[in-house]
């Protein structure tokens, strides 16, 4: 690959880390395929551009307090595990059954964000900026919203748990990063806002990532020459991405995603 090749692969990473956890590296993963690289080859790359991006959106989430630490550690524990197991099987599942799955998720997670209007959590005039975060001892906190603050609490825990795992599966057999499952189903089915649920998101990615890239190093399944750039663009993309996250209104981040989800489900279907 010549330079503008390397060029090019940091600038589509930049553009999907600052997607970050809403699941851009799932595009990452076809169009690296589409350019003749192998499935193999483009999935550690794939983790690669989610934990990278992971990293660098983290400084400004955690200042911000939009991250609920105790819910993303909670959900990523079984993400973790769905992850190693989804790396170890990688090869023995077939590509095309993959994708034909990974489209029929993506869409029916913007099916449900697109028939649901409204809010779920509204500013609350009794909470305080001393609310903002995470609560001790539960799985519930507060946002700043505009110049008031939201609280919330999650629901439905074991479900959501089930779906941390497929989550999990996906990014260790994919590449991808597991982003466009785990956000739906913190905000649509355990009531997470939207803007806690993609920043709880991108905090845990990385970690799942992780997670299955040690087992493609133990496989010598990555690429260094082509890693340098992905790494380096989705360091950049993961910085930026965090800035517009925090500054879109939620019903915005919603629609946007649910956009996404829907580009990555036709994707997916072409190339399955």
């Amino acid at each position: 690959m010549d330079a503008i090749g390397y060029a090019g692969l940091a600038l589509s990473a930049a553009c999907l880390g600052a997607l970050g956890g809403l699941g851009g590296a799932i595009l990452l993963v076809p169009a690296l395929v589409l350019t003749g690289l192998t499935a193999a080859v483009a999935a550690p790359l794939g983790l690669l551009c989610v934990a990278s991006g992971s990293m660098a959106a983290g400084p400004r989430q955690l200042r911000e307090r939009a991250v609920n630490h105790r819910l993303g550690v909670t959900v990523e524990l079984v993400a973790s595990a769905g992850a190693v197991a989804g790396a170890l099987v990688s090869g023995m599942v077939s590509e095309s059954m993959l994708m034909r799955f990974l489209a029929l998720v993506a869409l029916l997670a913007a099916v449900v964000g697109i028939r649901r209007s409204g809010m779920r959590n509204p500013p609350d005039p009794l909470c305080t900026v001393a609310d903002v975060g995470e609560r001790v001892g539960a799985l519930s906190g507060a946002y700043p919203l505009g110049g008031a603050f939201a609280p919330y609490r999650t629901r439905h825990l074991p479900g959501g748990l089930g779906f941390m795992a497929v989550a999990g599966f996906v990014a260790g057999t994919s590449g991808a990063s597991g982003g466009f499952i785990k956000t739906p189903t913190l905000n649509e089915l355990m009531y997470v806002p939207v803007r806690v649920a993609a920043a709880t998101t991108t905090f845990t990615v990385g970690i799942t990532s992780s997670a299955a890239l040690v087992v493609f190093a133990l496989q010598d399944r990555i690429d260094p020459e082509l890693a340098g750039p992905i790494i380096a663009g989705s360091l950049v993309g993961g910085l930026l991405g965090a800035r517009v996250q925090s500054n879109l209104h939620p019903i915005l981040i919603r629609r946007g995603l649910c956009g996404l989800l829907i580009v990555v489900a036709v994707v997916l279907a072409l190339k399955a």
